[in-house]
């Protein structure tokens, strides 16, 4: 079978350095004790050829592209019945691996990149460990920490479960088709988090109401919730930690005047 034609609507960009596929494959380092990797849009397999390899865990991939799909059948029998075509949007994880952990691989869509990650969020517990290529523009935006123009809704939320750590940029030349920008990879490991010790659905609320108004000071964005008084309220939403939006939860949560069906 001749190589897969990459498709624009599914925002393929096929990976061709091999050392870089390598390099992807070795950050996955079995945090969090799991034995399943699951690998997102895996296109002709260059990073799946290398996990492969990998005997301490089983390697799974998941891709909607049906033309990948018929190309990985035939190039890696090794991966029978593995092989899920499906949209990952779409999966219910907690069930994927009968309910076991699993770390997440893949050279993302950029497209969805994001999306992907909101996903994670939603399963955290199911997913210790992801490790993946990513548009530099997001990858960097994950990783940053807070005071830089950066840092946004993804860097507080992901950080709040995750540590994050940007590992090295690719340019468009190493993909076929080139992408017209440059490409990051990241890790993100599951930290000790169990419980935010506040609302969840809040604490998502407050951090996207800080940034979706991220030139306005906090008291500005935040004005619905009728917060007491605090030294937050003075700075902009990219100056606040993840522990400075978990004490404005709380703040939010003491305040007997708005509940969240008013506020949020």
């Amino acid at each position: 079978m001749k190589d897969v034609r990459a498709k624009k609507s599914l925002g393929q960009h096929f990976l061709r350095d091999l050392e870089a596929a390598q390099k992807i494959v070795e950050l996955m380092s079995l945090h969090g004790g799991y034995d399943q990797v699951l690998e997102i849009g895996p296109g002709m397999g260059v990073l799946t050829q290398y996990l492969l390899q990998h005997t301490e865990y089983q390697t799974s991939v998941v891709e909607l592209d049906r033309e990948s799909v018929e190309y990985l059948n035939i190039h890696y029998p090794q991966l029978q019945g593995r092989i899920h075509s499906a949209d990952f949007l779409h999966l219910d994880l907690s069930t994927f691996f009968g309910g076991k952990k699993f770390g997440i691989v893949g050279n993302f869509p950029y497209n969805i990149s994001s999306q992907i990650l909101f996903k994670v969020l939603d399963y955290k517990d199911f997913v210790p460990e992801i490790a993946g290529m990513f548009q530099k523009e997001v990858a960097v935006r994950i990783a940053s920490k807070p005071g830089n123009k950066d840092y946004g809704i993804l860097s507080v939320l992901l950080q709040a479960f995750y540590d994050i750590e940007y590992c090295f940029s690719l340019g468009p030349e190493v993909f076929s088709p080139p992408p017209k920008v440059n490409s990051g990879v990241i890790r993100l490991k599951r930290n000790n988090v169990s419980d935010l010790g506040v609302s969840e659905s809040k604490f998502k609320a407050i951090v996207k109401m800080g940034f979706n108004q991220r030139r306005k000071t906090l008291r500005n964005a935040l004005r619905a919730l009728q917060l007491p008084e605090n030294p937050f309220l003075n700075k902009r939403a990219e100056q606040l930690s993840v522990a400075d939006f978990l004490e404005l939860t709380r703040l939010s949560e003491q305040n007997p005047i708005v509940n969240d069906n008013e506020a949020l």
